[in-house]
């Protein structure tokens, strides 16, 4: 039996077979979770977002006192060569940025040398079972820390609150801080209202910006859809006649069941299968 090909990665300027791609025991990624990452979704071999992405990036190294090695042009440049190298048509790239390696101190050396890799994953990202059925999410306590804005790789809390929505059967996680959903333990959270308003929490340190969320609400808008920016309650996601997440995994898709109680008729509704069919449309036209 052959064994699987390996993929290239990126690491630090090099592009290597992944069993070749060592990072320092002493990276502070590793020690400290002194790091920020990025997922930028992939279809017909096109990275999809990609300047939303490569904005957040720069803001959240910039929000921890770090500093890129390299362009985000050259990141771009160095995810397309990954993208044509492991032959990827559809899937993710993910990227992870560290402060760098030295021996273990809370105070960092302001000179260290940023850790940067990048690897590609094959994934459907088709949905097309899910469009029809819905998502299932259980509610959990959120516990995390209080820059969530921040694109952090300390993610031991969304790890928890995942492991306990597969225990009871559900498909994600929407956490609850204060009687309120912040949003999901990798996607962000909405309603849509009896009379078809979209709800979803305006853009703060209790949440991640997402970025399919804002390609998503400026499409939105273009179409004359109405869009609310609040937080909503347990109880109004349960009253409401619909309910999604978005993700760059995940595009924008229905949820169907919160904690095991069916969302409207507990049938996919018609303004989450729109909001999908107007990204899906201009993710592949925008697409680089």
């Amino acid at each position: 039996m052959s064994s699987p090909s390996l993929r290239t990665v990126y690491l630090n300027g090099a592009f290597l077979p992944e069993n070749e791609a060592h990072i320092s025991i002493f990276d502070r990624g590793f020690l400290f979770g002194d790091g920020i990452y990025e997922v930028t979704a992939v279809l017909d071999g096109k990275l999809i977002d990609s300047a939303l992405h490569m904005a957040r990036l720069e803001r959240s190294v910039g929000e921890i006192g770090g500093r890129l090695p390299v362009t985000t042009d050259e990141i771009v440049a160095a995810e397309r060569r990954l993208i044509a190298d492991n032959n990827l048509r559809e899937g993710m790239i993910y990227l992870q940025y560290t402060r760098g390696a030295e021996d273990r101190n809370f105070l960092y050396s302001e000179d260290l040398a940023p850790t940067l890799l990048m690897f590609t994953q094959a994934k459907s990202l088709d949905q097309g079972s899910v469009m029809e059925k819905g998502l299932k999410v259980k509610t959990v306590p959120d516990q995390r820390w209080e820059r969530r804005d921040i694109k952090s790789v300390c993610l031991l809390p969304q790890v928890l609150a995942k492991r306990a929505a597969k225990a009871a059967g559900c498909d994600e996680a929407w956490m609850i801080e204060d009687g309120m959903i912040t949003e999901g333990a990798s996607s962000t959270a909405y309603i849509v209202t009896a009379d078809n308003k979209i709800i979803t929490r305006a853009n703060s340190n209790a949440t991640l910006p997402g970025c399919t969320r804002a390609a998503l609400l400026q499409l939105a808008e273009e179409h004359g859809l109405t869009i609310e920016q609040r937080p909503f309650s347990l109880e109004e996601a349960l009253n409401a006649r619909e309910a999604a997440l978005t993700s760059a995994s995940n595009f924008i898709v229905p949820i169907t069941v919160i904690d095991g109680k069916p969302v409207g008729d507990g049938k996919p509704g018609p303004v989450v299968t729109r909001l999908r069919a107007l990204y899906m449309e201009n993710a592949r036209k925008t697409a680089i």
